[in-house]
């Protein structure tokens, strides 16, 4: 049945993939294949919660999530922009690091492994507190429609401003990008940066925001996701939007097949194979176009 709670649902699925995917589409308009997001986003999840937990207020987790991150992006533009090595490589070995520097922290730093919950944890006030009296968002954090609105920013920046059509020249036009002087290695290493910030406020959303808690790989492939939704949309952040859309309404309807009672494990695989139906159908699309354009 759909409802107000449902689609809230939807919107709180979304929004730690979306700020993630707006970090990737940012990337690949740029020329930069980025598949570090999932690495990038549980970082930001993990340290969060750290810097909640050890100052008591959600918002300095939430900057100490994107501060953080963005350093940990830095290990993927030094070696992929100004070294020039394989960045496939290399954000799969950020991958890899964060997965496994996040759980041996948490038993350095929290003394367990597998989840860390506390009372005292703070996580981000919703928006009903705040006063926000729309039934959508009443329980949603202020991240939420933060997310929906760098949307619409993102969208009119690449295409209306004199920074935003540069950074698209430098992806899609290189040599007449270094023609006219552009420095294509300071665009790469700002926009991956800024990519890894907001991967942090991903991080943020999903641990401070969803939930109040960490789990050991509780992005649990949404930055994967993130990265499907960039390859989708086009480089277009309105599709952009809709693909990360596609996601939510997948995983919310999970949780509802669950309380139907659905195992947990087919609840839980949903949201995947609804993705990857739809990079299906978005690659057999793209090869008739092709056909047709040939024909």
């Amino acid at each position: 049945m759909f409802e107000w709670s449902f689609l809230a649902g939807v919107l709180t699925a979304t929004a730690p993939v979306l700020l993630a995917a707006l970090g990737g589409l940012l990337c690949q308009v740029a020329g930069v294949f980025n598949i570090a997001l999932e690495g990038q986003l549980l970082w930001g999840a993990f340290v969060a919660v750290v810097v909640s937990d050890l100052t008591g207020s959600a918002w300095t987790g939430v900057v100490g999530a994107v501060a953080a991150t963005v350093l940990f992006s830095a290990l993927l533009s030094g070696p992929s922009v100004a070294l020039r090595a394989d960045p496939i490589v290399v954000a799969v070995g950020l991958n890899l690091l964060a997965l496994g520097l996040t759980a041996f922290l948490m038993r350095q730093i929290f003394g367990s492994g597998g989840t860390y919950s506390s009372p005292d944890l703070a996580g981000l006030p919703d928006l009903g507190e705040l006063g926000v009296d729309v039934p959508v968002l009443r329980d949603q954090s202020p991240l939420v429609p933060v997310a929906l609105l760098l949307v619409v920013v993102m969208a009119a920046w690449l295409t209306r401003t004199r920074s935003g059509l540069r950074l698209r020249a430098v992806g899609q036009h290189l040599d007449a990008a270094q023609a006219v002087g552009l420095r294509v290695s300071g665009y790469r290493h700002g926009v991956t940066l800024v990519a890894g910030a907001l991967c942090g406020l991903a991080g943020a959303q999903l641990s401070l925001g969803n939930v109040t808690l960490f789990s050991e790989g509780m992005s649990a492939g949404r930055g994967w996701i993130a990265v499907v939704a960039v390859m989708l949309s086009g480089v277009r952040p309105y599709r952009l939007l809709l693909a990360c859309l596609l996601f939510g309404v997948a995983e919310a309807f999970g949780f509802r097949l669950q309380g139907a009672g659905l195992p947990q494990q087919a609840a839980d695989a949903a949201p995947y194979v609804i993705t990857l139906a739809a990079l299906v159908l978005a690659a057999v699309a793209r090869r008739r176009r092709r056909s047709y354009e040939h024909a």
